[in-house]
């Protein structure tokens, strides 16, 4: 035992085993409040022949269960719908020479197949270890390669064959993120430091190609990889603009590089080869032997502009004679451009959204209930006296909400972005839902971000005296979290800094008397990056002098402290892995303890209500339940998958199953 586990030890005054909790008699206290949150989220697309044979806009969009969707390119109407059972979404699809369309998923990392003839058939996991296919590429016949995370895999599927698994094609990578064929070969990429593989399919060996020039690749993925008429252009970046580099297959060189390139694809070539794309919002084309990039005139606005398949259809239009560019943006928008006239369209087409996973909870300044997005993004606030709802569309995916001196801060993803919302103001995005006509200043407000420090997710936030204080976790391949005060007064930050406890994340935070409280994650806002710290900590800081005071283990062996809250005594109370712990933070010790199951997840809620003196948490998703913080006697309040929740001023309780929201009135 380490002296800092005996110390914790001889700490405890009281530590409790829980019984199995009985559960509260809620029927009439508990109201499923329903879908707060519902929208369009496409990330994989293709153009390709659909059920009538003509061409048409596929892409999947997400939900429970993901869609695969295809759209007439000349109308915007929905041609089919088909479910994805057992699938969550898909960044891969793709269409083979034979008329299949395949669809990679993420979830549980299956392979679907739809034909004309035969709908769509799932296939299973390809590979039993992988439960995220990132991409899939057409090859010969019916054949589909495709890339896998977390083994950082390259298969190929054939009907007449089965699955073929080429292996890991880098020790040190997780991810194939990005997969291409062309003649026989199969072009792979993967995440930071990014790499590029050419894969002979028939023998299976494997060549890994030369970073362009002068590049260095260690905080660059190989992000969209795309072989085109003897080309390989390759995005190396993340999912924002970033360098696009050719390379001449046939010379076996990079010649050219494009900068401000956004996804996901470039489009076919058309027939003199030139390739599209889009271009520091821009459509573009692009001629890789004389090296000319075209303006197109039409403009792709806003931070999210990659496309969602591109390619070519007839559209029987007056003014689109021939074939005509067309593609689908994330929130199921179509464009349409037609090289002949020039004349170019963006139509909202019919794809259906779907039910948003709700990722944060928070007692709004207004009195409304607000709740945050997964992937999706968005927030949506509801009226606890009326009922009326208001949702925010075309948002990040928010990590954390927290009302601080009239406004409600949004923690977003990536960059680990702050904004700050007045909900008296009218909302304008134009970050992410850009109007043509000049609009009011933008709300939410952006004020910060922390992608310099190389981080993604600003997991923590909460009011702490004059400020907003932060608590962030760091991208691909980092360890070490943020803490950063904000000062709504001089609309700087006061304090930022790194590594205040080292190699961890901050990932809860709670305020009282001048210290801020932080519990920490041992892993990285990525899981692919190994953590080198055993447990999580609990820290106090100082927000007058900007310094570390203290820090404890409370919870021996748990990754991480995902929930922090004060009682109404002054105890701090922390939820980590199976335990809910009480710290006399003036002792610096902890004091109780309730084991509630032996696991070691990292995720957990807890927040007291000062309506009833309770505890409300949950559990690793498995219940939400009340606690006694003087007794530590539990009661649950339902059991199910609750990852998310808040107590509301009124003290009623709100807390999310998936995209469903729940009220619980004590």
């Amino acid at each position: 035992m380490t002296l800092i586990k005996r110390a914790f030890a001889a700490a405890v005054a009281a530590v409790v085993l829980a019984a199995p909790a009985a559960p509260a008699h809620a029927d009439d206290r508990l109201t499923d409040l329903g879908v707060p949150l519902q929208d369009v989220l496409l990330l994989g697309g293709t153009v390709a022949p659909g059920p009538g044979g003509t061409p048409v806009l596929w892409a999947a969009s997400s939900g429970a269960p993901a869609h695969l969707n295809a759209v007439d390119p000349a109308t915007g109407a929905e041609v089919t719908r088909l479910d994805l059972p057992g699938a969550a979404g898909a960044w891969a699809v793709d269409a083979t020479p034979d008329g299949s369309v395949y669809a990679g998923t993420y979830g549980d990392g299956r392979l679907y197949r739809w034909t004309p003839g035969g709908g769509v058939t799932d296939l299973g996991r390809p590979i039993a270890s992988e439960n995220f296919i990132w991409s899939v590429a057409a090859g010969e016949g019916a054949t589909v390669y495709g890339g896998t995370y977390p083994g950082g895999r390259l298969f190929a599927y054939d009907p007449a064959t089965g699955v073929r698994d080429y292996g890991k094609l880098s020790p040190s990578h997780s991810y194939v993120r990005s997969v291409s064929y062309a003649d026989g070969k199969i072009y792979a990429g993967t995440e930071n430091p990014a790499a590029l593989f050419e894969v002979d399919a028939a023998s299976g060996a494997v060549r890994r190609l030369p970073a362009p020039p002068g590049i260095d690749l260690t905080d660059r993925w190989a992000y969209d990889v795309d072989v085109e008429a003897g080309y390989l252009y390759v995005r190396l970046g993340s999912a924002f603009p970033a360098p696009l580099h050719v390379w001449d297959i046939a010379a076996g060189a990079w010649v050219d590089a494009l900068e401000t390139a956004h996804g996901l694809d470039v489009s076919p070539p058309d027939d003199e080869g030139r390739v599209y794309f889009v271009k520091a919002g821009e459509l573009v084309r692009y001629d890789p032997r004389t090296k000319a990039v075209t303006p197109t005139g039409m403009p792709f606005v806003g931070r999210v502009a990659n496309t969602r398949g591109i390619g070519w259809a007839e559209l029987g239009l007056p003014d689109y004679p021939g074939k005509s560019l067309v593609g689908l943006l994330w929130r199921g928008m179509m464009f349409r451009y037609n090289p002949q006239t020039g004349a170019k369209s963006f139509v909202q087409s019919g794809i259906k959204g779907e039910p948003i996973d709700v990722t944060a909870i928070a007692d709004g300044p207004d009195g409304r209930v607000y709740t945050g997005g997964f992937l999706n993004g968005g927030f949506a606030a509801l009226d606890p006296g009326t009922g009326e709802r208001e949702e925010f569309h075309t948002f990040s995916q928010t990590e954390a909400l927290a009302t601080h001196r009239g406004k409600l801060y949004v923690g977003a993803y990536p960059d680990a972005r702050l904004y700050a919302y007045d909900p008296a103001l009218p909302w304008n995005s134009p970050e992410y839902s850009p109007s043509p006509e000049p609009g009011p200043a933008p709300n939410p407000a952006r004020l910060a971000d922390f992608a310099a420090d190389k981080q993604i997710r600003p997991r923590a936030l909460t009011s702490a005296g004059k400020y907003l204080a932060a608590g962030t976790m760091p991208d691909l391949g980092h360890l070490g979290g943020v803490l950063a005060l904000w000062d709504p007064e001089t609309g700087a930050l006061k304090h930022a800094e790194r590594n205040v406890v080292k190699d961890q994340s901050i990932v809860s935070l709670a305020y009282r008397d001048g210290v801020l409280y932080g519990g920490t994650s041992i892993y990285s806002g990525q899981s692919a990056t190994e953590p080198t710290q055993p447990e999580a900590k609990l820290f106090a800081w100082s927000v007058r002098h900007d310094k570390l005071l203290w820090e404890i283990v409370p919870a021996p062996g748990k990754p991480a402290i995902p929930a922090l809250t004060f009682d109404d005594r002054g105890r701090l109370w922390g939820i980590a892995g199976g335990e809910v712990f009480g710290v006399n933070v003036h002792a610096r010790k902890v004091v109780d303890r309730l084991t509630l199951s032996a696991g070691s997840s990292s995720g957990g809620q807890l927040a007291f209500n000062a309506a009833d003196r309770l505890l409300y948490g949950a559990h690793a998703g498995k219940e939400a339940f009340t606690l006694d913080p003087r007794t530590l006697a539990r009661a649950v309040i339902k059991q199910g998958p609750v990852h998310h929740l808040a107590v509301h001023r009124s003290g009623d309780v709100y807390f999310a199953e998936g995209p469903k929201l729940f009220r619980y009135r004590p």
